[in-house]
C-alpha cells in the first residue's frame, strides 16, 4: 500500500493521477501547506525539503521496512518501476519518457510556479519579474507545441511524462497563457483531461480542498520560508519522538 502525503498543487496530484491509472492501493494523507503541515517533525522525516508529495511504500519489494520517496519526479520513476507501468523497460523508449520528465522537473514546473507566484501572490508588482516568467512560460509552450505535433502524448505511449506536465497546463488561466495559441497543447490537454483516472483525481482532490483562495498567513508560510525556519525544523531535538 502507498501512503500519499498530498495537497492539491500540480506536484501533488502528478502522483495521484498516476495512483489512480495504475490501480494501485493507496491512501491519502492531507498536508495542508497553508497551515504549515508540511514542517510538521513527522513529516520532514519523509521528507526533508519540506516539500509535497511524498510517498511512503509499506510493501517494497525487498519486504524490508517501509520506503519514504520525496520530489515528484522520483516518486514517479519509483512507483513507474515498482508497478511496470507507465514508463517503459527498454533503454530507448525509457530515456525519451525520462528526458521529458526531467525537463517538466527543471522547468515547465519552476518556471511556471513563479510565473503564478509573481502574477497571483506577490504583494507587489514587479513587472520584470512578470515579463520575464510570463515570456519563459511562452517559449516551453511552444516548445511542447513543436514536439505535440503529429504525436497523441509527448512520448510514444501514455506516460509519467504526460502525468508530470498535464497538472502545470491544467492551470493555464493562472499563468495568463491563451492555451489556443498552442494549438498541439490543446489537443494533447483535452485528451487527458478526459481521462477516467484524471477526473478521479481532480475530484479527490476538491474533497481534499475547497480551493478557497490562500490567506495571508497562508501565503507567509509558502513563501515566507528562511534557512533559520528550516534550521529549527530540522533540530534533533525537534525531531526526536514525541
Amino acid at each position: 500500500m502507498i501512503e500519499l502525503f498530498f495537497w492539491p498543487t500540480p506536484n501533488g496530484m502528478k502522483i495521484l493521477i498516476f495512483l489512480l491509472e495504475a490501480g494501485v492501493d493507496y491512501r491519502v494523507t492531507p498536508v495542508n501547506i497553508s497551515e504549515g503541515e508540511q514542517f510538521t517533525h513527522d513529516f520532514l522525516r519523509i521528507a526533508p525539503n519540506g516539500r509535497i508529495p511524498a510517498i511512503v511504500d509499506h510493501a517494497p519489494a525487498d519486504s524490508a521496512e517501509p520506503l519514504s520517496v520525496f520530489e515528484s519526479g522520483a516518486i514517479l520513476t519509483y512507483l513507474g518501476e515498482k508497478t511496470g507501468q507507465f514508463l517503459p523497460e527498454d533503454p530507448r523508449p525509457r530515456a525519451d519518457v525520462l528526458q521529458w520528465l526531467m525537463w517538466q522537473m527543471g522547468g515547465l514546473g519552476p518556471m511556471l510556479g513563479q510565473n503564478h507566484h509573481f502574477n497571483r501572490y506577490a504583494p507587489e508588482e514587479v513587472p520584470y519579474a512578470i515579463r520575464r516568467y510570463n515570456q519563459e512560460t511562452s517559449r516551453l509552450y511552444a516548445v511542447l507545441d513543436t514536439h505535440l505535433n503529429g504525436r497523441d502524448f509527448i512520448c510514444d505511449k501514455y506516460s509519467i511524462a504526460d502525468m508530470a506536465c498535464y497538472p502545470w497546463v491544467a492551470r493555464y488561466r493562472w499563468h495568463k497563457t491563451d492555451i489556443d495559441e498552442f494549438p498541439n497543447v490543446k489537443r494533447w490537454y483535452q485528451v487527458i483531461k478526459e481521462r477516467p483516472a484524471v477526473v478521479a483525481a481532480y475530484q479527490e482532490s476538491c474533497a481534499i480542498h475547497d480551493g478557497k483562495a490562500v490567506t495571508a498567513v497562508g501565503q507567509d508560510i509558502l513563501f515566507g520560508q528562511t534557512a533559520e525556519t528550516m534550521r529549527r525544523a530540522a533540530r534533533p531535538e525537534n525531531l526526536s519522538d514525541q
